[in-house]
């Protein structure tokens, strides 16, 4: 189990950290949207820092899971990033939906690979020595 998780903590921060960088450097065009999906995403970019906040997180935790630094804690960090790129394909661009699809499968399955690092987490009255 351990190759395996290693391999695909791998793969996953290959994929994170190729997403991440795209959106600073943009050497590969994203797919286009459905019109609700477009209108969603251009509210959320025109904050001005919701996506280059993503993308950082997204190459940190893509360096940090190539690396096996921290993999517990920084799959809390992306998962709500993920989980809302996921929904918004599903019910705003279900035909876009695949990458993030992969993302979500990744780290759920590096979750459940991790699951002794959490288990104080889902105790009502942790011990901690």
């Amino acid at each position: 189990m351990t190759k395996t998780k290693n391999i695909l903590s791998i793969i996953y921060g290959l994929f994170l950290l190729t997403f991440g960088l795209n959106g600073f450097l943009n050497f590969f065009p994203l797919p286009e949207m459905t019109e609700e999906a477009g209108t969603f995403a251009g509210s959320l970019d025109q904050t001005g820092y919701i996506f280059p906040i993503v993308g950082a997180l997204q190459v940190i935790v893509g360096i940090l899971l190539i690396v096996n630094k921290f993999r517990p804690l920084i799959l809390i960090v992306i998962f709500p990033i993920i989980l809302n790129a996921f929904l918004l394909h599903l019910f705003l661009d279900p035909a876009g939906i695949a990458g993030s699809l992969v993302a979500i499968i990744l780290n759920v399955f590096l979750f459940i690979a991790n699951k002794e690092s959490y288990k104080y987490v889902f105790q009502m009255n942790p011990k901690l020595n």
